[in-house]
């Protein structure tokens, strides 16, 4: 048998050392520039990814009950054509179940190593996923390729460093000798075996399938857990594609491919919750809506649920050295990927009498139309608008932009159709901006997923400061921002932050995008407030996906 912990030792290490450390680091590569790729490799890809259009996934369920797609580019506006087995929820469920008798065996290292196998895997298919990837979720080219890329093997590979220092740290055998008073000296051998808890359900995002997913899967299959995963309806192809490497792997390696299982369904007929409820069922990592995650915290509270749903995500703008260098940075942020990302800003706090600069106090009026100025210039040249806007991944999400607009609220910039240079259908959106008041924010005060954001004038800073920092404890913040000179109110600035559970990015301008978690260093998500109660990665994350059973025999 393959030694897939030797195989992998030094990236699973220095995987370790980087979660110790904190800074930056990644062995994946961000860029499809040629000059890092093998020859051909991205022709190779977007073949791959054309060769599975039109025609039936061919991926093996346990309990085939029919067969299930839909999926429609967001850029092209046309149906992908493929379809996939639908399996029977208990079939699945059970298959898992028996798969997981003999995984819990294997040495954790070896597990370990196994998924170290799997990220290289899903690594070398990473042009195939991102063309999966853009036409399932509406991301430009470079977005798919970098955030569901890159980055999102970043992730994976983090959790699974994480989980390996978190079950290395219990040792396999102890030679136990002491003396109890005036008698003889004890001596037992104990042995220390990590057990799973059971079967992982892994939703998977809609509008990002790999940032959480990755993590999850290789977080629970490490620790002995079989997986079933659960994409979104509308973004099912890159999530079985992973899933198909992954089984594959597996049968090669000698085990059973039910390991890691995929379970597809529709918006009107949907399993995931007759997968939890199976007796099987031990884990649910979830991604996507606050509402339904709340649901899933408190419907299956006795099992372990890690979810990562939403968040009203503030910026508090109090003073800048270069104000136009500040609303540069933000305008992006609210452009990028259409605001279809969970550390999108959404609400931008602005004291009433305007925001101080080196050059006097720019009243409210004024930071308004430079914000707005600032989001034209981005969205003015198609080619650019289309790197970095994308599609929108719903049109669900047009009727929301609509609904805004014809409300009771003041159009600060209103959105528009952007003309796609390369995708004459897709369905695009930049930015609605709204203005609301501190003391009139209730619709504020929950995610708008897409290009929606309001300009919420405060009283004063230390009002825009409070409202920001109450609304993340309790509707939810995954990534909020501040900009301010003023060291005192820096000081309070993460202190009210720290107090909310929420994590704040301050005076980003050359950092962009603002919203860029860099695994290996970033904590994403907090677990204090509403947006989510995992992190990617602490320990916490994983510790609790095992269990340690022991026993003690009496030595000579």
């Amino acid at each position: 048998m393959t030694d897939w912990f030797a195989k992998h030792a030094a990236l699973i290490e220095r995987a370790a050392q980087a979660n110790a450390e904190r800074g930056a680091w990644s062995p994946f590569v961000e860029s499809p520039s040629a000059k890092h790729h093998p020859p051909g490799a991205h022709a190779a890809g977007r073949a791959a990814f054309e060769a599975l259009l039109g025609r039936p996934f061919e991926i093996d369920v346990p309990g085939p009950v029919g067969r299930v797609g839909g999926e429609v580019s967001p850029l092209t506006g046309e149906a992908l054509g493929v379809d996939y087995a639908r399996g029977d929820a208990a079939a699945i469920m059970d298959a898992a179940r028996r798969a997981g008798a003999a995984w819990a065996d294997v040495a954790p290292a070896q597990r370990v190593g196994l998924c170290a196998e799997l990220l290289t895997r899903w690594a070398g298919d990473v042009f195939a996923n991102a063309y999966a990837t853009m036409h399932t979720t509406g991301q430009g080219f470079l977005t798919a390729f970098a955030g569901s890329g890159a980055n999102s093997l970043d992730r994976g590979l983090e959790a699974l460093a994480m989980a390996h220092v978190a079950m290395a740290q219990v040792p396999a055998t102890a030679d136990f000798r002491r003396a109890f008073g005036r008698g003889p000296e004890a001596h037992l051998q104990k042995r220390y075996r990590l057990r799973p808890v059971g079967v992982a359900v892994v939703f998977a995002c809609g509008t990002y399938p790999a940032w959480n997913a990755y993590p999850a899967i290789l977080a629970n299959l490490a620790c002995g857990n079989p997986v079933v995963v659960k994409p979104h309806p509308a973004t099912i192809l890159p999530v079985a594609m992973a899933v198909r490497t992954g089984r594959e792997l597996l049968r090669e390696a000698g085990f059973d491919a039910n390991l890691l299982t995929l379970a597809v369904d529709t918006r009107e007929d949907p399993v995931g919750e007759a997968l939890l409820r199976h007796p099987a069922a031990a884990i649910v990592d979830f991604t996507g809506g606050q509402a339904f995650g709340a649901h899933l915290e408190r419907a299956f509270a006795h099992l372990q649920v890690y979810t990562e749903t939403a968040g009203c995500n503030a910026v508090v703008l109090e003073s800048a050295d270069d104000l136009d260098a500040v609303l540069r940075a933000v305008a992006h942020g609210l452009c990028l990927f259409s605001a279809q990302m969970c550390t999108s800003p959404q609400n931008l706090w602005v004291p009433a009498e305007g925001v101080r600069t080196p050059e006097g106090v720019v009243p409210f009026e004024q930071v308004v139309a430079r914000l707005v100025a600032a989001v034209d210039a981005w969205v003015a040249e198609p080619a650019v608008a289309a790197g970095l806007c994308g599609a929108l991944h719903d049109p669900r999400t047009q009727d929301a932009i609509r609904a805004l607009a014809d409300g009771a609220y003041p159009v600060l910039r209103p959105s528009a159709p952007y003309a796609h240079p390369d995708f004459p259908n897709a369905r695009t959106a930049t930015p609605l901006i709204l203005q609301l008041e501190a003391d009139d924010r209730a619709l504020a005060q929950r995610e708008h997923f897409g290009p929606m954001a309001f300009v919420i004038r405060a009283p004063d800073r230390d009002a825009a400061l409070a409202g920001a920092t109450a609304d993340a404890r309790d509707h939810g913040a995954i990534a909020s921002y501040a900009y301010t000179t003023d060291d005192a109110f820096l000081d309070r600035t993460l202190d009210a932050f720290a107090a909310a559970g929420a994590s704040v990015g301050v005076n980003l301008v050359r950092h962009l995008p603002i919203n860029f978690t860099a695994a290996f260093s970033d904590f994403h998500v907090t677990g204090l407030n509403p947006a989510g109660t995992a992190c990617l990665t602490d320990l916490a994350f994983v510790a609790r996906r095992f269990r340690v059973v022991q026993s003690k025999v009496e030595g000579a």
